[in-house]
């Protein structure tokens, strides 16, 4: 180690203990012009380009040298002009502006009873004692909620939801941006969505929303909602993120109960008054239908995802009502828990079971189960080729398909694989 440290060191002394002589060599002075110039046009030239290189890797970063540092771009396409950069504040003003025309305010009336007070004199006119009492004078009509829904076609569709216009016997009133009114008729209430389309009878074409694809959601997404919050405040705007995707919720309140699957969580502050208004993304399309909110938490809202009312829009375009495929079952999913409890010989796929009452039977009389044969203590193990999971449950297999399409089931009965083919029936919307 030594001597490897002394060869280094005795490279380089001779530069510092010795007078270097050099010898003068005479140059052509055009020659030395020549050179300098060559050298201060390249210096030039390489100073400018790795110059706007590192321009380019800071904006790249940080964003705009010019502009406000601390603001994100956002770079929206479309065919004017290719690539667009601008602000998340702008693009936020920007979809709000364009999407407000196209959300409305529905406000739900109902016949009411109304009751006065009288005082009934349980002795007569004898003693001066009265006891007051409440009694029906007739009905009034009367404002009783309100909620949100928005313009899927210009001829006058509007998309909300079910538990918005539940009420068979009540009466709905759109209220566009412009404050114009209009009687709104129910067309179809969807079966196993919080999903309803409604009519309008506009006197010109109305400004539409488009639809986006909900299926290219990611969390941390910039979305917006829109909705008459409380019932009072229309056009009422929200930003957030999607914070969660794929959830299952159970929601209450329109006085139902439903189970909803695969919804968009997000924080944009969803309100009352607030259901079936759009959540959309920074294009200005709608991924959503806000249907949510859980009070016991900060700003945890859901909306169901857009691609999922598509079918229901299509169909009452086309029909006039919203028809789901339906296989006629009752089942239990089947997990590691519930395959120890019943001692079956899968941990996947689906039990074929009655439930608990007389009207539970397991498979549906007349449906196409039965007519494929299918039993009780049957196993549902694959659709179509594709496995039965809890990622990926009946339910949500069936919903690929239509009415009227030929599916076949792999079923698992008394140990012993089986092919069961099966024409799904329809299960309609009023």
């Amino acid at each position: 180690m030594k001597k490897l440290k002394q060869v280094f060191l005795t490279d380089i002394s001779p530069f510092f203990k010795k007078e270097v002589k050099f010898k003068k060599v005479k140059l052509n002075k055009g020659f030395l012009y020549f050179f300098i110039l060559v050298v201060f046009i390249l210096g030039v030239f390489l100073g400018s380009y790795y110059s706007g290189f590192l321009k380019a890797q800071i904006t790249g970063i940080f964003g705009s040298l010019e502009g406000d540092a601390e603001a994100p771009f956002i770079i929206l396409e479309n065919k004017e002009e290719p690539q667009t950069y601008i602000t998340q504040e702008q693009a936020v003003v920007s979809v709000v502006k364009s999407a407000s025309p196209s959300v409305v305010s529905i406000i739900i009336t109902q016949e009411v009873p109304v009751y006065e007070q009288y005082i009934e004199k349980p002795f007569g006119d004898f003693f001066d004692f009265g006891i007051p009492r409440l009694r029906q004078k007739g009905t009034e009509k009367q404002v009783v909620g309100g909620g949100t829904g928005f313009i899927i076609s210009s001829d006058g569709l509007v998309l909300t939801n079910k538990h918005v216009v539940l009420e068979e016997d009540a009466e709905y009133t759109v209220v566009l941006s412009s404050g114009e009114k209009y009687e709104a008729q129910v067309l179809a209430r969807d079966p196993f969505q919080d999903l309803a389309v409604l009519k309008i009878a506009a006197a010109s074409a109305l400004p539409v929303l488009r639809l986006g694809n909900s299926d290219n959601l990611q969390r941390g997404q910039s979305v917006i909602a829109i909705g008459n919050a409380l019932g009072e405040f229309s056009n009422s705007v929200s930003v957030g993120v999607v914070s969660g995707l794929g959830r299952t919720i159970n929601a209450s309140g329109g006085g139902m109960i439903e189970t909803l699957e695969d919804v968009i969580q997000t924080d944009a502050a969803i309100n009352r008054g607030n259901s079936g208004g759009p959540l959309l993304n920074l294009k200005g399309e709608v991924v959503g239908v806000n249907v949510a909110v859980a009070e016991s938490a900060q700003n945890i809202g859901f909306a169901i995802p857009i691609n999922k009312a598509k079918r229901a829009i299509a169909q009452v375009k086309s029909q006039g009502r919203i028809v789901y495929p339906f296989l006629g079952v009752r089942y239990v999913v089947i997990t590691p828990e519930i395959q120890e409890s019943e001692g079956l010989p899968v941990d996947k796929g689906v039990l074929i079971i009655r439930g608990s009452g007389v009207d539970e039977p397991a498979i549906v009389p007349g449906s196409a189960a039965e007519k494929a044969g299918l039993k009780e203590n049957d196993i549902i193990l694959e659709l179509n080729g594709k496995e039965i999971t809890l990622d990926y449950p009946l339910s949500k297999a069936i919903q690929r398909y239509y009415a009227g399409d030929r599916i076949t089931l792999k079923v698992l009965r008394d140990g012993k694989e089986i092919l069961a083919t099966a024409v799904l029936g329809e299960s309609a919307s009023d």
